[in-house]
Order: structure tokens, then C-alpha cells, then sequence
């Protein structure tokens, strides 16, 4: 099959769970033969891991970037005409009806309730409610990546979805030579890796390691565009204490998996977004997970997370695990069971089967019209 991965900043992955998505799913279906493309909006090789690049434009502007970007795509799309598109975000929603006008089926991997996000305004929040919407309606598919989002639409829309999570790697001897890079060493402090957004929840993490007597560091990996006033916000959070490492973004992969890997604690501020690839590859390194108390995050972590929702839960959370080594090593035993339970080729071949049912079904329809019928629910791992 001829496959085109549509709406995302594209690969290589440096920036959120679509791309990791993309990446990770992609790559696995071009090692299956298909002849995969993904389209994105930032410079890089015409080949990545199997997989061709298509660099599309895109206005740079919070509000426009991804909705302009994907309508290049969509240009691109409507002349190479795969054999079917998987469409990542709900935002793109209103360019499905360009895609089925090329008698291209589409699957859209819709958001983690992207309308619950601080960063949009009133109008904002109005759009991504009516591309929830509009998903809905003009979707051959619809996928979620976690049973909380996937019951969010059967309750707001009546709509079935097909669940897949992403997957989680296991990362075994990834060595820890790369740490002294950052001046650390292994076992010597807790680490947050996130988009600088109010829902990460960065600030709240930050406020709660301050007010605890943790003798190991604190690393904060992560940034965002358009995110300056909340970055100003992290910092005053973290203030002149010294045991607080704001080191930015890091793109060395290497040097990232053993981040998480030789890390006492990995801190998870995330409040919407579905399963999130960094706390997916946190329990695949096996490193105990402290995690903000939303649906999400307790589908993942169940009985191996320890849970927060305030500074103050935070802060005793920390000072217990400094206090216990036994119970975070055992802690982190468990998150790597848990990793067990998303695997990134069963993800990949459900992609697979997704996207050639879409292609037999559009194949006997000849034609779409009207509503979509989607496919019969099922869940995450």
C-alpha cells in the first residue's frame, strides 16, 4: 500500500506524540513493504528510516501553522493519490472533504481533547470543538490513542472508534556516558521531560521539588513555541534554587533515553493528551513514575504509578521515594511490566489492518458520501 501520513510537524521526531506516532508506526510499516510518506513542515533527509519526506510550508503562527501546513499537504496528496490517508489531529478535520474529493479514504487520529488547553482562546477552543465535530462526520475512521479519548467520543458524538496506543520501547543498556554532558550522573536526580504548556503542568512540578527536602537534582528537559509567558512561568517557579537544572530541549536521542534511564524518579505533569509517548518510554526504562492524577495517566500506570494533584502531594511523594530506595527500585520493576503491554509492532500491524480495511471497504463503496460509518469500538492495551 501506498500510505501517506498527514498533519504532523513530520519526522525525524523531535517534538510531541503524533510525531513519535508517525515515526515510530511509520518506520515499522515501510520494514512491512509499504511504501510509506510522511508529510511535514521542518528540513530534513528525503529518506528517513524507510520512510519518504515530503516538506510542505506553513504560516508560523500559533493559530494557523498546522491547519496551513496540512492544507499544502493536502495539495500534494490530491495529486500523488495514496492508497489511503492517515490524518493526525482533529484541527485538520475541515480538509477532509479535499481528501475524499480525490477518492482517498482517511483514517484521523484525533487529539487529546486539544480544545482543553490553556494556550487557546474562546475562539480557539470554538474551532477545535466544531473539528471534534466535523472528524466525526467526514472520517472514514477515527483512531484514539487512549480508552479515556475514545470514550470521550462515544459520549459526546455516539461515535465508535478504533483505540491504539502508542508503543512503549524498552530501553536495556542504554549506558549512561552521555550524562556528564549535562554535568550528572546516574541515580543522582529526578527528571520531567514536556512541552512547556500549562497543561504539562512543568510549574507545578518544579513548585512541589522546591518545597522538598530531595538532595538529588532536578532536571527539566523541554520548551515550546509560542510559550513565553509560561516558560517566564516555570522559571519563577524553580527561583535561584540550585538543585534545579532548566536545560531546554535535547534532540540527542541517545543522550535522552539515558536521561530516562538513569533517572531516581521520572516526573509527569501531563493533563490531557491521551498516552503520552514520554511517560510511555519513561516505564520502558523501568524508572518509577510519579504522575498528575487524570484518566490518562492511570490507564497507563494503573497500580505501578504513584499519583499527585497538588505542590503538596508532590512534595511528599519526592520526600518518601529519596527516603525509600527499595520501594522505587520495586516501583520502577512494575513500570517496566506495564511497558510490557504496548508493543510497537502489534501498534504498527493494527495500523496495517486499519488501513487496508479502509482500503477494501473504499475499494466496494466506489464511492463515499454522507456520513461515515465507523469501524466497531475496541480498546487500548
Amino acid at each position: 500500500m501506498h500510505i501517506a501520513l498527514v498533519g504532523t510537524r513530520g519526522v525525524p521526531a523531535r517534538y510531541g506524540g503524533f510525531e513519535t506516532c508517525v515515526e515510530e508506526v511509520g518506520r515499522r510499516l515501510a520494514e512491512r513493504g509499504h511504501d510509506v510518506v510522511v508529510y511535514g513542515r521542518e528540513r530534513g533527509p528525503a529518506e528517513y528510516l524507510g520512510m519518504r519526506r515530503v516538506e510542505v510550508g506553513a504560516i508560523r503562527h500559533k493559530a494557523l501553522e498546522t491547519l496551513s501546513s496540512t492544507a499544502l499537504a493536502v495539495v500534494d496528496v490530491r495529486r500523488s493519490r495514496p492508497d489511503v490517508v492517515v490524518l493526525f489531529n482533529a484541527a485538520n478535520a475541515p480538509l477532509l472533504p479535499a481528501l475524499h474529493a480525490a477518492r482517498v479514504p482517511v483514517a484521523t487520529h484525533v487529539d487529546g481533547l486539544e480544545w482543553q488547553r490553556a494556550k487557546w482562546g474562546p475562539a480557539g477552543r470554538r474551532y477545535y470543538r466544531l473539528a471534534e465535530a466535523l472528524a466525526v462526520r467526514w472520517s472514514d475512521a477515527l483512531i484514539a490513542d487512549a480508552n479515556g479519548i475514545q470514550q470521550y467520543y462515544r459520549d459526546e458524538f455516539g461515535s465508535d472508534s478504533h483505540c491504539i496506543a502508542y508503543g512503549a520501547p524498552i530501553l536495556d543498556d542504554c549506558g549512561d556516558e552521555l550524562l556528564g554532558e549535562l554535568g550528572l550522573r546516574a541515580g543522582g536526580y529526578h527528571l520531567v521531560v514536556a512541552r512547556f504548556e500549562p497543561e504539562n503542568r512543568v510549574d507545578l512540578i518544579v513548585d512541589g521539588y522546591r518545597r522538598s527536602a530531595a538532595k538529588r537534582l532536578l532536571v527539566v528537559v523541554g520548551a515550546a513555541p509560542y510559550a513565553d509567558e509560561y516558560t517566564a512561568r516555570v522559571r519563577e517557579a524553580a527561583g535561584d534554587d540550585q538543585r534545579i537544572r532548566l536545560v531546554g530541549p535535547v534532540w540527542d536521542q541517545r543522550l535522552l533515553d539515558q536521561l530516562y534511564a538513569n533517572a531516581v524518579t521520572y516526573l509527569h505533569g501531563h493533563s490531557v493528551g491521551g498516552t503520552n509517548p514520554s511517560l510511555l518510554r519513561a516505564i520502558g526504562a523501568g524508572t518509577a513514575t510519579l504522575a498528575y492524577d487524570v484518566v490518562f495517566n492511570r490507564d497507563v500506570l494503573d497500580e505501578a504509578g504513584w499519583f499527585f494533584s497538588t505542590a503538596a502531594d508532590l512534595q511528599a511523594l519526592l520526600d518518601a521515594a529519596e527516603a525509600d530506595p527499595g520501594q522505587v527500585a520495586e516501583r520502577g520493576r512494575r513500570c517496566r511490566r506495564r511497558a510490557s503491554r504496548y508493543d510497537g509492532d502489534e501498534v504498527a500491524k493494527r495500523y496495517e489492518q486499519l488501513c487496508e480495511q479502509l482500503v477494501a471497504g473504499w475499494s466496494q463503496r466506489g464511492s463515499a458520501s454522507g456520513r461515515r460509518r465507523h469501524p466497531p469500538a475496541d480498546r487500548a492495551p
